[in-house]
């Protein structure tokens, strides 16, 4: 659930108002956006994953909402963390870059390759 927009990081850029599938937020005009709806939060991550100064920080509980703190977040590296994870973001991999998945289709190849010679 969306618990967090960083005083200190966010741009008012507004994007996380025009993402947001289930309009969680409300814009303000000359100021930061506010978290107007939290309960209708579907934590989808769609507003972390867009906004591009990592202001935000959707937790990962769905049903209920967990007190956070900004400078805890921010020292932990999780504000726009999961934007991070998935490679999002200058000077980030992105994430189908560090899949290495690919690996155990070679292992299995041969094998599958071999069915289908015997008919299988």
């Amino acid at each position: 659930m969306i618990e967090l927009i960083s005083d200190e990081r966010c741009i008012d850029c507004d994007i996380c108002v025009r993402v947001c599938p289930t309009n969680v937020f409300d814009a303000v005009p000359g100021d930061h956006p506010v978290i107007a709806r939290q309960e209708d939060c579907q934590t989808c991550f769609m507003c972390e994953l867009y906004c591009p100064a990592d202001a935000l920080f959707v937790a990962p509980e769905a049903d209920v909402s967990v007190a956070q703190h900004e400078n805890e977040l921010r020292q932990r590296g999780l504000l726009g963390g999961y934007r991070a994870v998935v490679g999002w973001g200058p000077g980030r991999a992105p994430g189908a870059a560090r899949d290495q998945s690919y690996q155990l289709l070679a292992l299995v190849a041969p094998e599958r390759e071999g069915n289908k010679s015997a008919g299988r």
